[in-house]
């Protein structure tokens, strides 16, 4: 027969046991970080070698790049950059390039050739960002540069910023783009910075399109919409991180486009120890 002391002690460790579930769900019990390198770009183009091996001895799993010029990721040839990615011990997962008609065909075979996932258009022309219209353009575009990725090995996928969510005659832009591409060719690296700076809920977007946000950008926001150093900010990334499995995300990448507080390389660290310490 069960006492009341031992009912109250099982009671007392399932409510213990609940409250863990419900602040550790998200947890990753091998938690990974991965870095754009696009917060760091000037030290990658002063000293490309030299700052991956520092990115590698903070700690970081994976990289994205945002580099690429004449065939060349920061001034490799994509085999070598990829090779010296790999010899810090990191891995090359993505990569922002301004992927167009007349040089898709190109860049799609310097992607592969580097070993990257995906290739992602950072933002669109500025003519298809004006017009309802001109966002149906740019998801055809995205459903053929997806449809030739595919073919070359790797997927295709477009980041948004807050444009893409400031409504239109009472239509939100980033709802016609992923209506109108393909969600077996085109695929979705949420901002999560500039969604909610747009006023927007990742998570109503999750739901709403679940399985499309395979990368994310982690970056804090300000009370003036702007970016912040991980930690230094107003977002509350918690019940954004409690629906990775509902977004699809595989790959996140910690990113700040203008680094006020501390140096681009400081605000790196600060930003993945507080992901590690509060979300991971």
């Amino acid at each position: 027969m069960e006492t009341r002391r031992s009912f109250i002690r099982k009671s007392g460790m399932a409510l213990t046991a609940a409250a863990l579930v419900s602040t550790t769900a998200f947890r990753n019990t091998d938690p990974k970080t991965g870095l754009a390198l696009y917060t760091i770009r000037q030290d990658m183009s002063r000293d490309a070698a030299g700052t991956l091996a520092a990115v590698a001895t903070m700690g970081y799993n994976w990289v994205e790049a945002a580099s690429y010029s004449e065939g060349k990721f920061y001034g490799m040839a994509p085999a070598d950059f990829r090779r010296s990615v790999e010899g810090n011990g990191l891995k090359l997962i993505s990569t922002h390039n301004g992927i167009n008609r007349d040089n898709a065909d190109k860049m799609t075979d310097d992607a592969a050739a580097a070993g990257l996932k995906y290739l992602i258009l950072p933002s669109l022309p500025g003519a298809w960002s004006r017009t309802l219209d001109g966002f149906r353009e740019a998801a055809d575009f995205m459903n053929y540069a997806g449809e030739l990725c595919k073919s070359k090995g790797i997927k295709f996928g477009f980041h948004n910023h807050s444009v893409e969510f400031k409504e239109i005659d009472g239509i939100v832009p980033f709802d016609i783009l992923a209506d109108n591409s393909d969600p077996d060719l085109v695929i979705f690296e949420l901002d999560i910075c500039w969604i909610v700076a747009a006023g927007k809920d990742p998570v109503v977007y999750f739901r709403k399109y679940p399985k499309r946000f395979e990368l994310w950008h982690v970056k804090d926001m300000d009370e003036e919409k702007r970016d912040a150093t991980m930690g230094e900010g107003i977002i509350d990334f918690k019940p954004v991180f409690r629906e990775i499995k509902l977004s699809g995300m595989k790959y996140h990448f910690i990113e700040q486009d203008n680094c006020r507080t501390h140096t681009p390389l400081e605000s790196a660290r600060i930003s993945r120890e507080y992901l590690l310490a509060n979300l991971l």
